[in-house]
């Protein structure tokens, strides 16, 4: 982490475009707004876009604006993303999820500074900073044709790494003493004292969901803790090394059960999917419904063999649509 923060002290003084590479809750808004806020840019605006959460064309709309009549419900201009940044930085989070369309643009705008909004003919140039972040390795994406080579390259002037949480255990005290700050003065709770079981506990556990999950931890812990220490009963039981509740109807029924309705099932996974996110973030989206899509179009498939028009069918969707979501999720790899 030191070197991270060392890069990024670095390149916020230039105007180099900075690729933020790293698993999913491990900080890169974080990284991205440290950048714009050392930089001389610090007065102008930071604009953050998350690139997986909209259709290729709300995002080609998002990014460079539109004109009035360009397609249905354009009732106005718009500015797009790029010019509210302009003279400032914007941020684009799940770069990989773009199309190969829209990363052409991304590339022009790379390259030469200008675009058009959708539906116009008139350029407007800009002078925007470009942060970009990626869950993926978009080096593989590129040699697999999922991702451009040119705008990766154009991307990744200066990259960096963020190590996922379960690589630095040695920060999890430092965390969880900054958490505890921040959600006994929201809560007005005063849990000061960690409990050194439960300190252990927590970094033991592996934190898919890295930094986030960990904010969302002790969250969780300072709501119910009745004293002022963070004791092991606080943790949810999956840090503690418990097994997971299942909410599958099948195993409920096997363990004598009510099985849940589906109508429940699904109001369990999103109250879970809200759980996990903190309050501001802006991609519930993707985080909730692409992740369901993605898992049912990937057992669809496997219960059609990998057969594409047999697997559309059975959604219910055009093939070329399967496709495209096959490639942007990648389940063809």
């Amino acid at each position: 982490m030191r070197e991270v923060y060392r890069i990024t002290r670095q390149v916020a003084r230039s105007k180099a475009s900075v690729l933020l590479l790293g698993e999913t809750g491990t900080g890169k808004e974080l990284v991205a707004k440290a950048v714009h806020d050392l930089s001389d840019r610090r007065n102008r605006p930071f604009v953050r876009v998350n690139c997986g959460a909209l259709a290729e064309n709300l995002l080609e709309s998002e990014l460079f604006g539109h004109m009035k009549g360009a397609f249905t419900g354009a009732v106005s201009d718009r500015a797009g993303r790029f010019q509210s940044a302009d003279t400032g930085t914007i941020f684009l989070d799940e770069i990989n999820s773009t199309t190969p369309l829209l990363q052409v643009k991304l590339l022009r705008v790379l390259q030469e500074r200008e675009f058009e909004r959708v539906g116009g003919d008139t350029t407007i140039r800009v002078d925007t900073r470009i942060v970009s972040a990626s869950n993926r390795n978009l080096l593989e994406m590129s040699a697999k044709g999922h991702f451009r080579e040119d705008l990766y390259y154009r991307l990744n002037v200066v990259p960096i790494h963020l190590p996922p949480l379960r690589d630095r255990v040695e920060d999890i005290p430092e965390l969880v003493g900054h958490f505890l700050n921040i959600y006994n003065e929201g809560n007005d709770r005063y849990v000061t004292h960690i409990h050194p079981a439960a300190m252990r506990a927590l970094q033991e556990y592996h934190w898919p969901g890295n930094v986030r999950e960990l904010q969302n931890v002790v969250e969780h812990a300072v709501v119910m803790a009745t004293g002022d220490e963070l004791t092991p009963d606080v943790l949810p039981g999956v840090v503690l090394g418990e097994p997971e509740p299942s909410i599958a109807s099948g195993s409920m029924a096997a363990n004598g059960m009510v099985p849940m309705d589906f109508e429940t099932l699904a109001k369990s996974l999103v109250v879970e999917g809200l759980s996990q996110a903190d309050e501001n973030s802006e991609d519930l989206h993707s985080r909730i419904v692409d992740r369901v899509e993605r898992e049912v179009i990937a057992q669809v498939l496997n219960q059609c063999q990998g057969v594409q028009i047999k697997a559309a069918s059975r959604l219910g969707i055009n093939r070329n649509t399967l496709h495209k979501k096959i490639k942007d999720y990648g389940l063809g790899d």
